[in-house]
């Protein structure tokens, strides 16, 4: 076959298999930061693009630390008071199984976004990602995927009534 013979033999072949020639886009949500799908409390898949637009704070806990367990009724409040402005909050287990994980999640009555699996590589990239070095642990991003705060966990503990307010002027997207 000549040159232009394989390049019209591939074309083809590709248009017949539905691959475009041309990739498009993706869009990215929080710049790229989390996997294109999570899941909602149930487990069930959502696609991360129902985030776009919001103020994300990624929740690093697990149901076998008690700090966390602590912690995770004040932030359900929070999340919940303000789940109608722009706001979500994603979880980020570290539990050491799927079922701790769904216990943690009906326990507490987290009605927020999760990462799939509990320790999952996603999980652990994120965890590395943003330095987490104890639980829990509350990461605020802007729209952007930017960092507005580390510290969100004591925002929430010691102003929740303006601590939305605060991350999002500081958000710099």
């Amino acid at each position: 076959m000549k040159p232009n013979s394989l390049l019209l033999a591939a074309s083809v072949t590709l248009l017949f298999l539905g691959t475009p020639l041309i990739a498009e886009e993706p869009t990215e949500i929080l710049g790229g930061i989390l996997p294109a799908e999570l899941h909602d409390a149930s487990g069930k898949p959502v696609d991360a693009s129902t985030l776009k637009g919001k103020t994300v704070a990624l929740y690093f806990s697990a149901h076998w630390c008690p700090p966390c367990r602590a912690f995770t009724p004040s932030l359900v409040k929070f999340r919940d008071a303000n789940a109608d402005k722009d706001f979500e909050i994603v979880f980020v287990s570290l539990d050491n199984s799927a079922g701790e994980k769904k216990t943690y999640i009906k326990e507490m009555e987290m009605k927020w976004l999760t990462v799939p699996g509990a320790q999952s590589k996603e999980a652990r990239e994120l965890a590395e990602r943003f330095e987490i070095r104890g639980i829990p642990s509350l990461i605020v991003l802007a729209p952007d995927g930017t960092v507005v705060t580390t510290n969100g966990r004591e925002d929430v503990m010691i102003s929740p009534d303006t601590a939305l307010e605060k991350w999002k002027a500081k958000d710099r997207s």
